[in-house]
């Protein structure tokens, strides 16, 4: 990624509690009781999950693994379906405006937007059907037996840069901006780094 006139600009940016004002995981999984409330079951088991998780007793790819269970035996294209109602209902409105405007301005000046989440790309990819974006890297899935399972690694921290990286394939790059809700591999190799909290934007600094 060094400096030369064929590199790429590139604004990077998380979603969830960053460019989305929520948690998508969260806010999905309400959505989709809300089509079939005998999902709802799966409340507890997600609860204990999370726990493990925060208790640093799961790893980031199990965790998301178990806690997507609340889609079993939902096809992709019926998860696909839902996703692309559920993001109808949220976006622009709980959706970071700011954000919003600056992307949009700097798409026009021809700087490279992109995406890296650790939201799943199965329900998350609809979303930029209504806000498009240049790139858009999250944690892959296959549905495998009635369950989906993650392909590779989930999409956080390294992975995310590695990701990227894949993406511009040998095209040289360089990040000038990158916005997150939480300290990241991704705000370390921005040339400028902003931290998003309730809403709100700050510099960050390692």
């Amino acid at each position: 990624m060094t400096g030369d006139k064929e590199e790429e600009k590139v604004i990077v940016f998380d979603l969830n509690g960053t460019f989305y004002n929520k948690s998508s995981k969260d806010q999905f999984y309400k959505f989709v009781v809300r089509k079939q409330p005998k999902r709802f079951k799966f409340l507890f088991e997600m609860a204990y999950y999370k726990l493990l998780h925060k208790m640093h007793q799961m790893r980031q790819t199990e965790f998301k693994e178990n806690f997507f269970n609340y889609l079993d035996h939902l096809q992709p294209d019926q998860v696909k379906a839902f996703a692309e109602e559920f993001w109808q209902e949220e976006y622009p409105k709980n959706f970071n405006q700011f954000l919003l405007n600056r992307f949009n301005k700097m798409r026009s000046a021809g700087v490279k937007v992109i995406c890296a989440t650790g939201g799943l790309e199965l329900y998350v990819k609809p979303l930029f059907d209504l806000f498009p974006v240049d790139g858009f890297v999250g944690t892959e899935v296959k549905y495998e037996n009635g369950t989906y399972k993650v392909e590779g690694k989930a999409c956080k921290d390294e992975e995310k840069l590695r990701r990227i990286e894949s993406y511009f394939q040998d095209r040289k790059f360089r990040i000038i901006e990158a916005y997150s809700d939480s300290k990241e591999a991704i705000l370390s190799e921005a040339e400028k780094a902003f931290l998003v909290d309730d809403g709100e934007i700050s510099a960050y600094s390692e």
